[in-house]
């Protein structure tokens, strides 16, 4: 059984026994959260799509860490006006491990 939540202003598609990087929580390592944002719940061929969300389902999952991704490098140039500007990013993530898929 696989699901589609919306956490973070993004869509991930889910099983259990997964683990995604997700935009950062506000939850300690080792606590359960339950993420009730689903969009869809699929199991073989048989889906349910909900408008928007489907009604009475939810995703526990266990906060496994928090961390940084890699850093992305944003290089600005005008030609022939002498400008350059460097710049880098490190976003904050939430990796999480997905228990279950409630229905």
């Amino acid at each position: 059984m696989y699901a589609v939540i919306k956490t973070g202003g993004k869509q991930y598609k889910v099983a259990a026994g997964e683990k995604i990087k997700v935009e950062q929580i506000a939850a300690d390592v080792g606590q359960e959260i339950t993420i009730d944002q689903v969009l869809a719940i699929g199991a073989g061929a048989d889906l349910k799509v909900g408008t928007p969300l489907v009604s009475g389902a939810s995703v526990l999952a266990k906060v496994v860490a928090h961390g940084r991704h890699d850093k992305v490098r944003i290089f600005k140039m005008r030609r022939r006006k002498h400008y350059q500007k460097r710049q880098g990013h490190r976003q904050n993530f939430t990796e999480i491990e997905i228990s279950a898929v409630n229905a």
